[in-house]
């Protein structure tokens, strides 16, 4: 949307069928928006990893593991709100608006008089919820280990009741994660670049998902390998994987939602 737009409601969105050339598709043109404007990537992305460097420091104490894997593990499930200025940047590249720092930030700024925070309080508050039930699972297998040091004796996790944490914890988390990635991937863009409240938003998103199950599952797997692949080495790669997978998912949601005339 442009900061010029009128308030007015935008029609319905309307979903359309993806297919996995879509995803293919979109992926490419992540790529050509982060070489186009490579600066606003890094950017963008250097704010998330600081925003991730801030959050280990508030909320994991220094050693311990115990706090440490389930912030680590959730942290990335907020990408998605960190990616709305990427999203700006793409929405410029295809519309041919000149790239300005001040006006794309003020963009981004002007968000929190919209609907976008609700969707963030949305975000956190999954994120919080998977950290509370991370370490209920962890208390839960492990609560009896008061004479180990997970933190330096890995094997704990080798003996049956660590592998059933790790197997149900997996479980756990790959559902907050579909959960989150089915009701964010459109709707996040989608409020960017129309007046929509954010419910019809996110029961938008979780439609498309649901409508291109296959696609979409592919779109998501595509995501975590990304995210695991550039967390190596340091998270350096992120610098370039955020800014991609950011532009790619405002294409992916230029190709699946239409509108009413």
């Amino acid at each position: 949307m442009s900061e010029t737009a009128e308030t007015a409601a935008s029609p319905r969105p309307v979903i359309r069928t993806l297919g996995a050339a879509d995803i293919r598709a979109a992926l490419g043109l992540g790529l050509r928006d982060f070489r186009r404007a490579p600066a606003f990537g890094l950017f963008f992305s250097a704010v998330y990893e600081l925003g991730g460097m801030f959050l280990y420091w508030m909320l994991v104490p220094p050693g311990n593991l115990v706090w440490a894997l389930p912030v680590l593990l959730g942290f990335p499930l907020i990408a998605p709100f960190a990616a709305v200025g990427l999203y700006e940047v793409s929405r410029r590249l295809e519309a041919g608006s000149p790239l300005v720092w001040g006006e794309i930030l003020g963009v981004v700024l002007r968000e929190r008089n919209r609907q976008m925070p609700s969707m963030a309080v949305v975000i956190i508050f999954i994120f919080l919820v998977w950290v509370f039930i991370g370490h209920m699972i962890f208390a839960l297998f492990m609560g009896l280990q008061v004479m180990t040091n997970v933190s330096t004796s890995f094997e704990v996790f080798l003996t049956p009741n660590g592998l059933t944490m790790l197997a149900v914890g997996t479980a756990v988390g790959a559902g907050f994660a579909f959960v989150l990635f089915a009701i964010t991937v459109v709707a996040l863009p989608l409020l960017l670049d129309r007046e929509i409240d954010f419910v019809t938003a996110m029961i938008t998103s979780f439609q498309t998902v649901t409508g291109n199950f296959v696609p979409m599952m592919g779109w998501a797997a595509t995501i975590t390998a990304l995210l695991a692949l550039g967390m190596l080495p340091f998270f350096l790669g992120l610098f370039v994987v955020l800014p991609v997978l950011g532009h790619a998912t405002w294409h992916i949601y230029r190709r699946a939602i239409g509108f009413d005339a």
